[in-house]
């Protein structure tokens, strides 16, 4: 049994849903727990918690939380979880404070997360004498997640935390989530069915269907894939890249960030020049060229090499998957013009995209 490993084997019926699921999660980072409703993303959150109880094993590091081999389950109130869970189920008669000293009093590890760290970390610092119906979705949600951290989990498990909210309350919230696989030492797994969320805070990604197991692995190198059509909405596909922030333009608000050897060009983003940050493209915001075009208003031109070629059955669709050197990018077009540039594996290629396509 590995110390820096959680190993995670379910396999069961749930009414008439069937689960046969196995994989392997880092002790650090955040995992996501991707794929459509009823894929089974809910369930093994719960089997996690010890909610719900099928055959398996759970072993966190160096604990093992089940094994029906050897008989070994031990009961949810003894595990040491965080849970958050859609709706935030604040206790209304307590303040924000009342509520995250509850978490606190729940905590039987180490005491190695305090109130005052986590109310900073989350932002609650000004809110610690609101009562939780004035608050808006976004912050009851930050309350949630301390609440859950100050219970001092061993894991960390958030089901969809941001499907209830509104997209306001959802960018008001994203970024508090981005730091905490930073500033924590406690896995994190996180449930979607939202590949943008996914791609903006995951490190790993375990993608589901129909329970069980499509893929697995380093988040970049999942989202990049090409054969998984049904699992990833084919106009959210696309891929992330990571990149360093190389300079600022103040006067026509734009960001040059490079990836390897090469530049691109965004709108202005708040992110200090050296900084690293994370990009998600989209396959469809990407275009190609066999020639270095000209007389152009995209900004971005990137020199690459075409990996893969895949038609999409019974559509007019292509995809591309095209190295730039260190990572790859999608790009979906027609399959008509895959024929007329006579696109295949190993052919130089330029990648085109939009500044204004880019999401961070």
């Amino acid at each position: 049994m590995s110390a820096d490993i959680i190993k995670t084997v379910f396999k069961g019926k749930l009414g008439a849903f069937q689960l046969d699921v196995a994989f392997d999660a880092p002790m650090h980072g955040v995992t996501a727990l991707f794929g459509p409703s009823g894929s089974g993303k809910t369930t093994i959150l719960r089997c996690m918690a010890g909610l719900e109880r099928l055959e398996g094993q759970l072993n966190v590091g160096d604990a093992t939380w089940q094994d029906s081999v050897r008989g070994v389950f031990v009961p949810t109130h003894t595990r040491e979880v965080g849970y958050v869970f859609q709706e935030a189920s604040l206790f209304s008669h307590l303040s924000v404070r009342g509520n995250l000293v509850f978490g606190a009093q729940r905590a039987t590890g180490s005491h190695a997360l305090n109130l005052d760290g986590v109310a900073a970390m989350l932002g609650l610092r000004a809110l610690l004498d609101r009562a939780p119906g004035s608050l808006s979705g976004g912050e009851r949600q930050r309350v949630a997640v301390g609440r859950a951290l100050l219970s001092q989990p061993r894991v960390l498990l958030m089901d969809e935390p941001l499907a209830g909210l509104d997209n306001t309350s959802k960018n008001e919230i994203l970024p508090y989530l981005e730091t905490l696989h930073e500033r924590l030492s406690i896995p994190v797994f996180y449930v979607s069915h939202d590949i943008s969320e996914v791609a903006r805070l995951a490190d790993r990604v375990v993608v589901l269907s129909g329970g069980r197991v499509a893929s697995s692995g380093d988040a970049a190198q999942v989202l990049e894939r090409l054969d998984l059509p049904g699992v990833v909405d084919r106009f959210e596909a696309g891929v992330i890249l990571d990149a360093t922030v190389a300079r600022h333009d103040p006067r026509l608000h734009l960001t040059y960030v490079t990836h390897g050897e090469q530049e691109l060009v965004l709108p202005k983003i708040s992110v200090e020049e050296g900084q690293h940050i994370r990009l998600r493209i989209l396959a469809r915001d990407v275009a190609l060229a066999t020639q270095m075009p000209s007389g152009i208003s995209v900004r971005n031109i990137l020199t690459g090499k075409i990996v893969e070629v895949r038609e999409t059955p019974d559509s007019a669709y292509a995809e591309t998957l095209v190295d730039i050197g260190g990572a790859n990018l999608r790009s979906r077009i027609t399959r008509a013009a895959t024929e007329d540039l006579k696109l295949s594996a190993g052919m130089p290629i330029y990648a085109l995209i939009k500044s204004v396509s880019f999401e961070r």
